[in-house]
């Protein structure tokens, strides 16, 4: 599921930062494994019932991408959140992960573990925390 609401929260604080021309943005939608079956055609040609879901995402990044200021790319991907987030910021070299958060309170980020946190311990860069409002 992409969190749109959260994800636009993102953009604006990313817009924050008045980017540059020459910035790059990646916006990244990890599909996590075993969700579904979208999960194991996100990285590889699609089939007929799982485009849909891809095409959804898809279209949903390139909303977003539509109003940065900057060169911007689209990586939708499967596996863990975490890993993957870690895997594409070193292949862009990135200087900056921005993610959102959904502020889980109680035992839920205990149990559930909290994915931004999983993010920002193992980031090869700066990562931007961004909570949900």
């Amino acid at each position: 599921m992409v969190y749109s609401e959260l994800a636009t929260q993102v953009l604006q604080v990313v817009g924050q930062f008045q980017l540059e021309p020459t910035a790059k943005v990646i916006l990244v939608h990890v599909v996590s494994s075993g969700t579904s079956d979208f999960d194991a055609v996100a990285d590889r040609p699609h089939a007929q019932g799982d485009e849909i879901a891809y095409r959804e995402v898809e279209k949903l990044l390139q909303s977003y991408q539509e109003k940065l200021p900057c060169q911007s790319d689209l990586e939708i991907v499967s596996g863990e959140p975490a890993p993957e987030i870690w895997r594409l910021a070193h292949i862009y070299k990135a200087d900056v992960i921005a993610i959102g958060c959904r502020g889980l309170t109680g035992l839920k980020p205990i149990l559930e573990g909290s994915m931004s946190a999983e993010v920002v311990a193992e980031a090869p860069c700066s990562v931007l925390v961004v909570r949900a409002r």
